[in-house]
């Protein structure tokens, strides 16, 4: 009897998780190794003093029919604790108007039609490409190609209508939302900043519009905190058979004649693996496989620029001392003529009123991020300047919290306890270097990165390889790189099952 193919994973992040259990459900023998306590990553959950906090993401998409979450759920038979979201969030503009993004499309339409009258034409056009996107990625769509097999899996999905999108190819959502209203501009730069890691002179169209129709495609409130996606997997994982392994960090890749064949955690325990995936960065990855790292990888880190990082307070509230909000997820725009992040902009996120799970009775926890740039904070810390490292860290607390303020009036007040994040503080938390998070800004589809690694069975998945960007993002790229592990153990053509059009989702 011929042994089932070992897949090893490294870390359990939503999408080595997906990977993990898709390939669980095909026949294979998965083992996943976390370094941390808890699964997730920047899509985990933390306990500190009596509350539960979301790391990074606190709000999920992809769960309504056609969705990845969905479809996901589907394949292997389980329920997500989620619980929709509507309006999706609240954006505050430095005008003082506050934009209203709701799920309902009518709803949303009057929203835009009353802010920004004069851009019809740009949402008949967003809506449109937004609609084409999220089509083509209900059916397998290696993007970018890696092989031969890609490029023809790739015509198979393609439709009469997917030629719509032929123009737009080149183009930003700048020069599609051509515009002389600041306000607007901002608005668009806010959302896009969260989703494609860039704003729209630089966003691409076909990207940019599938991310601004997010809140259209349903968003939801995860119960528990965004942590009990990555935990649902990992029950699930363990119920069919499969290892999910906390506290072990992986610290060397060993290769032997090209291929991948076992890694070395930090007690010094050796797991061999027929194939290994690694929910890591290109730069993690590289830093892992040492001398044996494939040219091609070493060059991508030499050249690439880093990522954004996050600078994150997490607030733990009296809930009585809050005002009645119709949201609990707003985000705030301070001053349109200076570059969005640090501080400049900041999204806010309140723990749902009904959800007992977050901390003691009588409280809420709030997460409030913004986009930064790491080098500053990593100076400042190998130059052991402590403290002017603290001092930049209270700035930016004063900076969000006034922020915030302009959303929920009081919130500063009725905070009992306020622990601030850096990009120092999340590379020591989910050892991504420098604290990167994110993925890499969505400016071109002839950019974008796919899950090779230059060693034949070995491949990168997670936010790092496209679409990326978000929960529902990494999920599509481990189902992609669940189908190329079968692939290459010729067990099958592909996981994905026959979806229903995501025109609802």
């Amino acid at each position: 009897m011929i042994a089932a193919p070992h897949t090893l994973i490294i870390g359990a992040g939503i999408g080595g998780l997906t990977a993990g259990a898709l390939l669980l459900h095909a026949g294979h023998r998965v083992t996943i190794l976390e370094s941390h306590v808890y699964p997730g990553g920047s899509a985990g959950t933390f306990y500190h003093k009596g509350f539960r906090f979301d790391a990074g993401a606190t709000l999920a998409g992809g769960f309504a029919p056609g969705g990845p979450h969905a479809r996901l759920a589907d394949i292997l038979g389980l329920e997500w604790p989620v619980r929709p979201v509507d309006p999706a969030w609240v954006v505050h503009l430095p005008d003082g108007r506050a934009i209203t993004q709701w799920a309902d499309p009518q709803q949303w339409q009057a929203e835009w039609q009353t802010a920004f009258p004069q851009t019809a034409s740009f949402w008949r056009t967003q809506e449109r490409l937004a609609d084409v996107s999220w089509d083509i990625s209900s059916r397998p769509f290696p993007w970018p190609p890696e092989s031969p097999r890609d490029l023809w899996t790739i015509a198979q999905a393609l439709r009469p209508r997917t030629l719509q999108a032929l123009p737009y190819l080149f183009r930003t959502i700048g020069s599609v939302a051509a515009t002389g209203d600041p306000m607007f501009k901002a608005f668009l730069d806010g959302q896009l900043l969260i989703a494609a890691q860039t704003t729209a002179d630089d966003a691409h169209a076909l990207y940019g519009s599938a991310a601004l129709d997010l809140p259209r495609r349903g968003v939801n409130h995860v119960q528990g905190g965004i942590g009990a996606l990555a935990q649902t997997l990992v029950d699930w994982i363990r119920a069919h058979g499969g290892e999910v392994l906390f506290r072990q960090r992986v610290t060397q890749i060993e290769t032997n004649q090209g291929r991948a064949t076992a890694v070395i955690t930090q007690k010094g325990q050796r797991f061999r693996a027929d194939a290994l995936l690694a929910n890591l960065t290109p730069w993690a990855l590289n830093d892992l496989l040492g001398e044996q790292s494939p040219m091609r990888l070493q060059k991508e880190v030499a050249r690439r620029e880093p990522t954004w990082g996050a600078f994150t307070l997490y607030l733990g509230l009296d809930a009585a001392r809050l005002p009645h909000l119709a949201s609990g997820h707003h985000q705030v725009i301070v001053d349109h003529t200076r570059p969005l992040g640090e501080g400049n902009s900041v999204f806010i996120s309140l723990s749902d009123e009904g959800d007992g799970r977050r901390g003691p009775a009588g409280t809420r926890t709030a997460t409030l991020s913004t986009h930064t740039a790491v080098a500053p904070w990593w100076q400042l810390r190998q130059a052991d300047n402590e403290s002017a490292y603290l001092a930049r860290r209270e700035r930016y607390t004063e900076t969000l919290l006034a922020a915030a303020e302009k959303a929920i009036p009081g919130l500063a007040q009725a905070a009992t306890l306020c622990l601030p994040g850096t990009p120092v503080t999340f590379a020591y938390y989910t050892g991504r270097p420098l604290g990167m998070v994110g993925g890499f800004p969505q400016t071109s589809l002839f950019k974008a990165r796919g899950p090779g690694t230059g060693i034949d069975n070995l491949w990168l998945v997670g936010d790092s390889i496209f679409p990326g960007q978000s929960t529902a993002g990494v999920t599509l790229g481990g189902m992609r790189v669940a189908t190329a592990v079968l692939q290459a153990s010729r067990r099958s053509n592909s996981l994905w099952p026959a979806a229903p059009s995501p025109a609802g989702d």
